[in-house]
């Protein structure tokens, strides 16, 4: 049986995130034996979905494996699997769907380590329970972002001081307001985080507009910012599970 997997990212003209994607995707096609594996946007740039599916059913797939790479579910999720399964009826090739990454311990375990790596660049020895996390993630309109990023909070709640989070768009708190209710908090130590899967414009630029100004009009004493998420071998391990589950499923 001819096998293939196809990641669908949100979309971003950054190289970088081309970069990670193809890294991704390599990774897995040599570990999984998979006849093809590749990547496609859901918007932006291309390659869009239409064309990532045309480019997998050209080597003659018997099952094709679709994985959302998403952090959080939201309507841009749902455009995404819309548009695939409207897909299925122009071939035999049998199209699955994987579960995000979201709501699963690799994350929490992702979060952890993003941080632990930051403290050590900065030689800090302060002991967790005297420091402070913000967690800034996209931002949705589908509440079950807000679950999904609690979720990781709540997953390091009892290991430091406080866990916030916060979005960079759409939802609230924004940036600001998740500085002002660290401050509140009484945070001289905290970590911000992240939370996105590449180093794209809104980790490279847009997310900064805000939060420049938020650190330097803070009163905290020490403010440390985190990597993204990138390509780290644990989301790699959680794209394989994914992966995993669904082909049990494939008679």
């Amino acid at each position: 049986m001819k096998r293939g997997i196809l990641l669908i990212d949100r979309g971003s003209r950054e190289q970088e995130v081309r970069d990670e994607l193809t890294y991704i995707c390599n990774y897995i096609k040599s570990q999984g034996g998979y006849d093809y594996a590749g990547y496609c946007f859901l918007e932006v740039v291309p390659p869009y979905i239409e064309d990532g599916i045309k480019h997998a059913l050209e080597c003659a797939l018997d099952v094709l494996i679709i994985v959302p790479y998403f952090l959080y579910p939201g309507k841009k999720v749902k455009m995404a699997i819309t548009k695939v399964m409207s897909l299925q009826k122009n071939t035999r090739t049998k199209f699955v769907v994987t579960r995000l990454l979201n709501s699963h311990k690799t994350m929490i375990s992702l979060v952890q380590q993003r941080i632990e790596n930051a403290l050590e660049k900065t030689s800090i020895k302060t002991p967790k329970n005297e420091i402070d996390v913000l967690v800034i993630g996209h931002g949705s309109k589908d509440p079950n972002a807000q679950t999904a990023i609690k979720y990781v909070t709540d997953g390091i709640k009892n290991i430091y001081r406080n866990t916030l989070h916060c979005f960079l768009e759409i939802e609230q708190p924004d940036i600001r307001q998740g500085f002002r209710l660290c401050q509140r908090n009484g945070a001289k130590i905290l970590v911000v985080v992240l939370y996105f899967l590449h180093k794209g414009a809104h980790v490279k630029h847009d997310i900064y507009e805000d939060l420049e100004p938020a650190m330097a009009s803070s009163n905290i004493e020490k403010i440390i910012v985190t990597e993204h998420i990138g390509t780290d071998p644990k989301v790699i391990q959680l794209v394989q599970e994914r992966i995993c589950e669904v082909e049990k499923t494939i008679a």
